[in-house]
């Protein structure tokens, strides 16, 4: 079974919405409406109920993707939207374990750190996203990610069967936070080779009404 791309039509012209209202992106939306819930549980020492929380998260991210290519539902909105759920529900997840002591510190360094420095970066070559794709390598950092923050409460609840799952669990998240880390450097370096491209072409970066899918009129 295909994981990656799943629902993915080969030879299909999919369309690009000038819209909000696609089923991926109420998806999207409903799925951040679950952050919330995860540091309410996590204030409250609820970790097993914290770990569905985070199972869900995971999979909405998979299901949006999925309806978006199996349903042609893709949008100009979709593009920025759902890589920025994504961000967002890593970073607060990180920062919330790290706070309550249950994930140590470079966990929540590795991710916010690199973070701010593309949003730095897109800011200042782009006034906003690049429009870059995602790349294999980034879906799997977020399914590491999901995958071990998960794991490390289940650790510390001593849910697991047998000794020893702290270490095993950090080390899924290591693993995640190291393709977090390569990933943003990736990402920075195609960042400057689309900026290099459009300058090359006359066109101004910044200037995204003149290269932006959607913006064009």
């Amino acid at each position: 079974m295909r994981l990656i791309g799943a629902g993915t039509r080969e030879g299909f012209d999919y369309t690009v919405r000038r819209t909000f209202w696609t089923v991926p992106n109420v998806v999207t939306v409903l799925r951040l409406t679950l952050v919330p819930a995860f540091i309410h549980l996590i204030l409250a020492e609820e970790l097993v109920a914290a770990v569905v929380v985070l199972v869900v998260l995971g999979g909405t991210d998979w299901v949006d993707g999925w309806i978006a290519r199996r349903f042609d539902q893709h949008s100009t909105v979709g593009r920025w939207l759902d890589p920025l759920a994504d961000r967002l529900s890593v970073a607060i997840v990180a920062a919330t374990l790290v706070a309550v002591g249950i994930a140590p510190l470079w966990f929540v360094l590795s991710i916010l750190v690199p973070d701010a420095m593309l949003a730095i970066n897109a800011a200042v070559l782009f006034a906003g996203s690049p429009e870059l794709a995602v790349t294999v390598l980034g879906k799997v950092r977020t399914a590491a990610l999901m995958l071990g923050a998960p794991l490390v409460l289940l650790a510390r609840a001593e849910v697991l069967p047998g000794a020893g799952w702290t270490p095993i669990a950090e080390s899924v998240l290591a693993a995640g936070c190291l393709m977090h880390i390569l990933a943003a450097v990736d990402y920075l370096r195609r960042a400057h080779r689309q900026a290099r491209r459009l300058r090359a072409q006359g066109i101004d970066p910044r200037d995204r009404s003149r290269w932006v899918a959607g913006e064009q009129t």
